[in-house]
């Protein structure tokens, strides 16, 4: 008996579905991606006011800038790997115009995925061998059940743990280090509250 090869799913693919279906391509697989909860779209939402402002810019005035950040675009790493990551960041150094095509071909330097019920183990073991695989230089996980933030940095032997800082921490994260992240902010303390870190 003969069977036909099953057909891998491509951006083509993704791009036919209904515009509000959120969806990725791994593997050469359609996979639907959970409605956020309200600690995930906190945890989003806080990270992109405390990196938005000071990279998501030419720079200078004051503010480290030379970033294009994205959230929730649509990234093709390989014809049949095809991710929709919370945050992407293109340095502008190597990516001078602002990434508006869908999807994306450039591949970020840098990602950052939040975790939830219905995707934590993509996030921590299929999209960290693949983002590994296609250099993508760091790789952060927030976590809003456990409070943490964990950066990956690149290397040859796979991604390297540089920093896992949790909830009242104020830290230096790479490749972001020229300002200070409050940790705490990502999971709903308040700016104004000193114990959130200052």
């Amino acid at each position: 008996m003969v069977f036909a090869a099953r057909k891998l799913a491509t951006a083509e693919d993704l791009l036919a579905l209904d515009d509000s279906v959120a969806a990725e391509v791994l593997a050469g697989e359609i996979v639907h991606k959970a409605a956020p909860s309200g600690a995930h779209s906190m945890a989003q939402s806080a990270l992109g006011f405390q990196l938005g402002g000071p990279f998501h810019r030419r720079g200078g005035g004051g503010a480290p800038g030379g970033w294009w950040l994205l959230s929730e675009c649509d990234v093709e790493l390989a014809a049949h790997d095809v991710v929709r990551p919370d945050w992407a960041g293109w340095r502008r150094s190597r990516v001078p115009e602002p990434p508006r095509e869908r999807p994306v071909r450039a591949v970020p330097y840098w990602i950052c995925e939040v975790l939830s019920s219905s995707n934590a183990r993509t996030d921590l073991k299929l999209k960290l061998g693949l983002y590994h695989r296609h250099r993508v230089g760091h790789y952060w996980i927030v976590d809003p059940e456990r409070e943490t933030l964990t950066v990956h940095r690149w290397s040859d032997a796979g991604y390297l743990v540089s920093m896992v800082a949790a909830r009242g921490e104020v830290v230096r994260a790479e490749p972001f280090e020229a300002i200070e992240l409050r940790v705490g902010l990502l999971f709903g303390d308040d700016p104004d509250d000193p114990a959130s870190g200052s």
